[in-house]
């Protein structure tokens, strides 16, 4: 699987109920489909549904052991969103070191 695109992974996140699930299976790891679905007031097509945009933005993997469907966290998505993360986490950085560095030269001047 190629890597999945980050505007596919934010929009999969922002839907509180998909968020839900990934923090689930974050902190339990690997689940049947019906646990996964149980905490939500919903039909098993739509925590289906919910389950395929996760599966599209590459966040979890699917597999069928038997008749029972188990989900769990693709950790290469979860990389490349780190790495994606990492980048502006330093752009901030060392923004911010420069400023501080402009600020202070500043304050050396006005002396």
């Amino acid at each position: 699987m190629t890597s999945p695109a980050m505007p596919d992974i934010f929009a999969a996140l922002s839907d509180p109920t998909r968020f839900a699930i990934v923090e689930k299976l974050l902190s339990e790891g690997e689940l049947p489909v019906g646990d996964l679905a149980e905490p939500f007031d919903m039909s098993p097509p739509a925590v289906s549904r919910h389950l395929k945009v996760l599966e599209h933005a590459g966040l979890i993997e699917r597999r069928t052991v038997k008749q029972w469907r188990y989900c769990r966290l693709r950790r290469e998505c979860f990389s490349s969103l780190e790495d994606w993360l990492r980048r502006y986490r330093d752009f901030w950085n060392n923004s911010f070191d420069r400023l501080e560095t402009f600020l202070a030269d500043e304050e050396e001047g006005e002396k």
